[in-house]
């Protein structure tokens, strides 16, 4: 039977903080330690952030230079990483798993949860199809990635069905729209800014989406190994810089969401639909989340034992290390940080 691990079941988890995906890049490679980063954004909640902690001076206040550097395709920071392009990058679990089994030499290390996906992901399909079952031998747009096809395959296992039975159509996020209007194909699996403006069309409907699958699609930071050792205090001060972001946003909720909302060319509603849809969990609870062997590794092993059902990764492929070492020290006053327990 099919493991569900959901991070809300970790245990004394009870509030919650504003939510933050990020990417970060070495300025200059990986030679020597780094006080500035160079940090790729895509356009989702969740990199926003790290934008607004540079914007706020957080991560100054840390010590840290941050360089933005925008993507418009979350799925451009995937192919990156596979090109040895960048050390530090936020990904899904899904995600991180199908890099491991790519290209199992630059397996990352995970050292925070950046958020827990609870609705964000989601199948949109064509107002004229009726329920997921119709999706038989229909054409489904998804991302070159391997979050599209993981979404779909939940979905249609949810009614009995295998993706062997419909057909994919490679699409890019921001042409989903266009695709499901004039019928290139019936269906899409999107994600918020995106889906938001194939619902705005009014051409679609969602009929499944994370809620379903708790725990299952969860955005994290992940680091090179040899980029960790060589720059562990720049990373532990990014830690901190997101977690002070965070407890801004908290405090100031509505000039938090109208900065999201600049950020990602979206309204302030459609920021907080997209935030209802995800968990985001602050460092102090995350050490039990990432502890060796905990609730994070299982979530891996759970993820990587579907998509391996589905014929996504290859039989095998490496469970990614989890590691709470930089979590631990982020919460420590800030000093001279030595080299974190492997």
């Amino acid at each position: 039977m099919r493991r569900r691990i959901g991070l809300a079941a970790m245990g004394r988890i009870s509030s919650w903080l504003a939510g933050l995906g990020l990417a970060a890049l070495l300025q200059g490679g990986c030679s020597g330690p780094a006080s500035t980063l160079t940090v790729p954004v895509a356009p989702w909640a969740g990199t926003a952030y790290l934008q607004l902690a540079e914007e706020r001076g957080f991560a100054r206040g840390e010590g840290l230079m941050i360089r933005i550097d925008p993507h418009d395709d979350p799925q451009k920071i995937v192919q990156e990483w596979l090109r040895g392009e960048l050390t530090i990058a936020p990904l899904t679990s899904v995600e991180l798993v199908d890099v491991c089994s790519r290209l199992p030499e630059r397996c990352p290390v995970v050292v925070l949860v950046l958020d827990e996906s609870r609705g964000a992901d989601k199948l949109l399909v064509h107002r004229s199809i009726p329920t997921l079952r119709a999706l038989r031998g229909r054409r489904v747009g998804l991302a070159p990635s391997s979050l599209g096809p993981f979404v779909l395959g939940r979905a249609l296992e949810s009614v009995g069905l295998d993706i062997s039975e419909v057909t994919i159509v490679p699409t890019q996020p921001e042409a989903m729209g266009a695709a499901l209007n004039n019928r290139s194909v019936d269906a899409v699996a999107s994600f918020p800014p995106f889906s938001e403006l194939v619902e705005r069309l009014g051409i679609a409907r969602t009929l499944f989406d994370s809620r379903a699958i708790p725990g299952e699609i969860v955005d994290v930071l992940v680091v090179e190994p040899a980029f960790l050792e060589a720059n562990r205090e720049a990373v532990v001060k990014l830690l901190r810089s997101w977690q002070r972001t965070h407890a801004w946003a908290r405090r100031n909720p509505t000039e938090a969401r109208n900065a999201l909302a600049r950020q990602l060319k979206v309204s302030d509603s459609a920021v907080a639909r997209l935030e209802e849809g995800l968990a985001y969990f602050p460092l102090v609870q995350q050490q039990e989340m990432l502890r060796p062997g905990g609730p994070m590794s299982d979530n891996l092993r759970a993820v990587r034992d579907l998509q391996q059902q589905l014929g996504i990764v290859r039989p095998d492929a490496p469970l990614p290390a989890v590691s709470d070492a930089l979590v631990r020290q982020a919460l420590q006053p800030p000093g001279p940080i030595a080299a974190a327990p492997k």
